[in-house]
């Protein structure tokens, strides 16, 4: 439910808030630790909020070395965290490229119906939250769609 809530709110605002994506980030870890079979190890899921928030970080970075300007919000990188510490670092590539090809499909036509140029952004924070859900319920999806392309 919360990652719904976040999309919803960043589709709006352009903000995903720390009030949300923090706890979300300590429950996942807590989750993982105390639950008897979790989503991963909690070994797993430090690895997954540090991998998933450094990579967002570094991506914004290097944008922000080579464009003078933010490239991502780091909004963005606390809900990739908190992916991380539910489901795990394992998760994150999956995560990544469902956010980042629905991303695609969503965002160019998120910039058309609202007359935007390709340089206007847009909120990355749905996709995530998607990708989110899909990787929890269908953690095989990649796995299982990518045969069926090729």
């Amino acid at each position: 439910m919360s990652l719904l809530y976040l999309a919803y709110i960043d589709w709006n605002t352009f903000r995903l808030p720390d009030h949300i994506t923090l706890p979300l980030i300590a429950t996942g870890v807590m989750f993982n630790t105390i639950s008897e079979p979790g989503f991963t190890r909690t070994s797993s899921a430090f690895i997954g909020l540090i991998v998933g928030y450094g990579f967002l970080w570094a991506v914004n970075a290097g944008y922000r070395l080579i464009r003078g300007r933010h490239g991502i919000g780091m909004g963005d990188a606390k809900l990739l965290a908190a992916l991380g510490a539910w489901l795990g670092w394992a998760a994150l590539p999956n995560i990544l490229l469902i956010a980042s090809l629905i991303g695609l499909i969503g965002g160019l036509a998120w910039l058309k119906f609202n007359n935007q140029k390709l340089t206007k952004a847009f909120p990355f924070g749905p996709f995530l939250s998607i990708a989110g859900i899909i990787e929890l319920l269908w953690p095989q999806f990649i796995q299982n769609l990518l045969p069926k392309l090729i």
